[in-house]
């Protein structure tokens, strides 16, 4: 459980956001592919970016997909329990 608490920390690193034209907050997760956010403040699109990083971990998981490897940390050893 500490290897992926340590992977969502170091993805949320990793992390970009930006203030859109309506003033709200787009943020996204460049090497997790279709993981993104968009919420009124920046704290809530955060909340929100870990949020849909968590559920896209488990879907990843429970569906086989080869999730990168950030900083080190392979996820690859889950798969065997999905």
């Amino acid at each position: 459980m500490v290897m992926l608490t340590q992977y969502i920390a170091k993805a949320m690193q990793k992390a970009t956001y930006e203030l859109l034209e309506d003033e709200t907050f787009y943020g996204e997760i460049p090497d997790c592919v279709g993981v993104w956010a968009q919420a009124n403040t920046l704290e809530s699109c955060r909340e929100d970016l870990q949020d849909a990083l968590e559920g896209w971990i488990l879907l990843g998981v429970r569906l086989g997909h080869q999730l990168p490897v950030i900083d080190g940390i392979n996820l690859s050893l889950f798969e065997e329990f999905a």
